[in-house]
């Protein structure tokens, strides 16, 4: 691999391009979360609440299964043009998914069926985002100076996680929730116009030969397991031979796929990656981050609307806390891992933070006030703020720089892999537990009635309102109850994240000037053109 000659005048403006990144990075955490406050709204327009979870379980699939190969993309074909098309993608699924159930594609009939499928295109574009900004990052900035960078970039997480639900809610009472999809169309258009003309990067030549059939033997494999944690105890019996050809195919296309990365000559997941022990356990970590944070998170609106009778607006204002927790910790983490060079005691004492945040909110029941929940909030913000951006800042320095891009892809995909099973796993779980709840306190007959398809309609507040006191006290504690159930599950695997993290050895970052011992010739090129001083 060679490196084309590159004027100084090209090096790229930093604070401009940081501009463009920032905003396709809360691209794609927004749509992670933007239609969280919007789904009883869709529910109750396509009467689907059997496959609610799903909207959100598309795009996190989707995400999953394409972050692997969009980094390595990166890699072989130069960053900008690969990170530009993800954009592109991400803007086509979005327009795709505001137009769902419309007229224009046959009416409401199959609308939630087609949005799942449009959020699976958003998903596959997101992927692109999420890996090509922390890429691009450490294609500009030395890991010594990096984690300022990622505690912007983690804030603007932050400010997402927030600003979608409540954006989604302001777009839900007041507009159509389609706008919840149209807005990224104009937001991307900036990104795409910030980034073609100001984002310039090092150009390679490089032989190159993408592993298809790994990608797609991963996709497959991937897929047969979220189906598993899907529909095991809910649409099909775990003992049903439905449920174990999904597990057969898991376990054949993942173990072939190992087979295949092997001999692959540029394997879209390297194998040899987890032979490093911090980038293996810092990427169980973000499995694991992934798995309790966003699987748990997406049944927070729902509470906060029925269970504490908050408008979808209202809902969104009512993540406020864990933004601000998570905003200013994870600033203030990555001005100290710049100041200091030191970053492992950082997932350690989240992951003790994020433990005791889920703890909170298993205590949430009927009566829990907004303020005790926004309390628990921010105690749960101030651990993922400890743990978001850190994780991903050790992936990268265990890896020399021409795995960058593979690494930030495989980072993001355990991240994102967790988050898709978490989803699929707690949505069973709240399914099952919703069940059983509502049969216990008002019976069989009511149970059917509430928590099946045929019982969206029952979670319209005007429906609500006009059922007998004892049947809503009933169907609200149901719902409470069945939530803190979730986060009890969330729990379970939030508290192996600081055990794992112990064991993280703290190698030094390397600064602006400094190469890996191991580094080739080509690398100490491109890291010596990556450092020439920008002329202004």
């Amino acid at each position: 691999m060679t490196v084309t000659d590159q004027p100084a005048a090209a090096q790229p403006k930093i604070r401009v391009v940081l501009v463009g990144l920032m905003i396709a990075m809360m691209l794609a955490m927004l749509d992670n979360m933007i239609v969280s406050t919007s789904l009883p709204i869709i529910v109750r327009e396509f009467d689907g609440l059997d496959h609610f979870t799903w909207v959100v379980t598309a795009y996190v699939l989707g995400t999953t299964v394409s972050t692997p190969l969009w980094g390595k993309l990166g890699d072989l074909y130069g960053r900008k043009s690969v990170f530009l098309t993800s954009i592109v993608v991400f803007l086509v699924g979005s327009a795709l998914s505001g137009m769902a159930g419309s007229s224009m594609l046959g009416g409401p009939a199959d609308g939630m069926f087609q949005l799942i499928g449009f959020r699976a295109v958003q998903g596959l574009g997101a992927g692109g985002l999420i890996v090509g900004v922390m890429a691009i990052i450490g294609d500009l900035v030395p890991p010594r100076e990096r984690g300022r960078y990622q505690g912007m970039m983690a804030g603007v997480m932050a400010v997402a996680m927030v600003a979608g639900p409540l954006l989604g809610g302001f777009i839900a009472d007041h507009l159509s929730w389609r706008w919840a999809f149209y807005i990224n169309l104009p937001l991307g258009g900036i990104a795409l116009l910030v980034l073609i003309t100001q984002m310039h990067l090092p150009k390679y030549r490089t032989e190159h030969k993408i592993d298809w059939l790994g990608a797609g033997l991963l996709s497959v494999g991937i897929t047969a397991l979220v189906l598993i944690t899907t529909w095991g105890g809910n649409e099909y019996a775990w003992t049903s031979p439905q449920i174990f050809g999904l597990i057969a195919l898991a376990v054949v296309s993942l173990a072939i796929f190992a087979l295949v990365e092997r001999r692959a000559a540029e394997p879209i997941l390297p194998l040899g990656l987890f032979k490093n022990r911090n980038f293996a356990l810092i990427s169980a970590v973000g499995f694991l981050l992934g798995f309790a944070m966003f699987g748990a998170m997406n049944f927070l609106p729902i509470f906060q609307q029925y269970v504490q009778g908050a408008s979808a607006t209202g809902s969104g204002l009512l993540l406020l806390p864990l933004m601000f927790g998570m905003l200013i910790v994870s600033i203030l983490s990555g001005r100290a891992i710049t100041r200091t060079g030191r970053y492992r005691v950082y997932p350690i004492i989240g992951g003790a933070i994020m433990t005791v945040g889920m703890v909170l909110l298993t205590l949430l029941d009927a009566h829990t006030s907004r303020f005790e929940l926004g309390a628990y909030l921010v105690v749960l913000g101030v651990g993922m703020g400890f743990l978001m951006q850190t994780s991903m800042l050790i992936a990268q320095n265990s890896v020399e720089q021409r795995d960058l891009g593979a690494a930030s892809g495989a980072a993001t995909f355990f991240r994102s892999i967790g988050g898709s099973f978490g989803i699929s796993l707690f949505g069973a779980v709240f399914a099952t537990r919703f069940q059983h709840e509502l049969t216990d306190k008002l019976g069989a007959q009511a149970a059917d009635q509430f928590s099946g398809g045929g019982g969206a309609g029952t979670f319209d507040p005007a429906v609500l309102a006009g059922l007998p006191a004892a049947a809503r006290d009933g169907l609200l504690a149901s719902l409470a109850d069945s939530i803190a159930g979730v986060f009890w599950w969330a729990v379970a695997f939030a508290v192996l994240v600081p055990v794992l993290a112990w064991f993280v050895k703290e190698i030094p970052l390397r600064g602006s000037n400094e190469v890996s011992p191991k580094a080739t010739p080509e690398e100490q090129a491109e890291r010596a053109l990556a450092d020439a001083p920008a002329v202004p």
